[in-house]
């Protein structure tokens, strides 16, 4: 048998892989590339979500307007008040529910001057001997507490749970506080109904309906959208969000008519896409705009959700090949989502091969090395808070 000269087999070697070449080119301005990249993505990429973290989400009572601090004093002054309303409401005692405003409003009065009192503490300058002693009082009691905690979840809970030791002592003297405090001139509360009365008891019904419906746990509280870049206008000079972000939000136009839903943008590109949403007679009240990648989003997200109240499960908007990843990063944030998809810019063709379609497999291809990155290695460039 002739032996084949070494040029020959460099050439035979060089021809197969030119053909591959040419045949995996094809397959990337082909339609089918980028439909076979998100399926698989679709069905690898774990969606479990952080059973420590979603406990920050749990009180599931999501409000755009409400501002205080899950855990703090005033939010557990607020859970009290609300608890005793609910019982008047319930003996059918109507009068007593003005003074019991008038009480809630004195509580806030003390924890609002208590934290300024507290304030100025901390910003007068401290004497060295006295920081010494407060140092070392402060270290054995953060040792004595580390050493009582033997779950490292515990003050996570703690925070987030009514029935921890600190918050219940905080409740019953809260509740003792708006059960007995005296009020001068009753007769004249009792008189004057303050509007916010009305807007109490319409949140103690809203939060009976959706203790009612908790059962369902598939009920998503809020509606999050991407912000997926920005541009300039036709004259040059102003910003304006791109294609991206507006077929999201076009999507979100839709979706919100559906649900009825609170809004969150997330993104540096929030205050436009607030500003679009406006001119299509939407508000969108929840805005995040200090996150700049997807890690961020889904985790600054998570902590506006936090303060305003919880959200476990929300509608997430943003494009096919950008929903896996996302998804899996707003689930090791505590956050069950509900993917909505948004158009891309370019459609892809039924079989032929095209640039539009190039543009999808370049977006697959993106997505897809992003995620291996993130399971494998972590999410980079990620910050902890805004």
């Amino acid at each position: 048998m002739a032996k084949t000269h070494w040029m020959v087999r460099l050439v035979q070697v060089a021809s197969v892989l030119f053909l591959l070449f040419g045949c995996f080119m094809v397959l990337i301005y082909s339609p089918f590339y980028s439909q076979w990249i998100v399926k698989r993505l679709n069905t690898f990429v774990p969606l479990q979500v952080n059973a420590v973290a979603a406990k920050s989400q749990q009180q599931a009572a999501l409000s755009e307007h409400e501002s205080l601090e899950p855990g703090s004093k005033l939010w557990i002054a607020r859970q009290a008040y609300l608890k005793l309303m609910e019982e008047t409401i319930k003996s059918k005692n109507s009068p007593d529910l003005t003074v019991l405003q008038a009480r809630y409003k004195a509580l806030q009065g003390k924890i609002e001057e208590a934290q300024i009192q507290e304030n100025e503490e901390q910003e007068k300058p401290r004497i060295p001997l006295l920081v010494k002693e407060q140092d070392s009082t402060s270290a054995e009691q953060e040792s004595d507490s580390v050493g009582a905690q033997d779950d490292p979840t515990q003050a996570v809970k703690d925070l987030l749970n009514l029935n921890s030791n600190e918050n219940k002592v905080l409740m019953e003297k809260y509740l003792e506080f708006l059960q007995t405090h005296p009020v001068e001139n009753q007769e004249i509360i009792q008189e004057k109904v303050d509007e916010s009365l009305y807007q109490d008891i319409a949140q103690i019904h809203e939060q009976n309906q959706n203790e009612q419906s908790q059962v369902q746990s598939s009920k998503p509280y809020a509606i999050v959208v991407l912000g997926g870049g920005l541009t300039l206008d036709q004259n040059r000079q102003n910003i304006v969000v791109n294609d991206y972000t507006r077929l999201r939000l076009e999507k979100t136009l839709a979706v919100e008519k559906q649900y009825k839903l609170p809004i969150v943008l997330s993104g540096v590109e929030a205050p436009y896409m607030q500003r679009w949403l406006k001119q299509h007679d939407v508000d969108a009240k929840l805005l995040e705009d200090r996150s700049m990648n997807t890690c961020e989003n889904s985790r600054f997200s998570s902590l506006l959700l936090q303060k305003k109240g919880g959200a476990p499960r929300v509608i997430l908007i943003t494009d096919r090949y950008h929903m896996p990843r996302t998804r899996r990063l707003f689930a090791l944030n505590g956050i069950e989502t509900v993917p909505i998809e948004a158009p891309m810019p370019t459609q892809l063709t039924q079989w032929r091969p095209s640039e539009k379609n190039y543009d999808h497999s370049r977006r697959a291809n993106y997505e897809m090395l992003a995620t291996i990155r993130d399971v494998w290695f972590g999410s980079s460039d990620c910050r902890e808070v805004p």
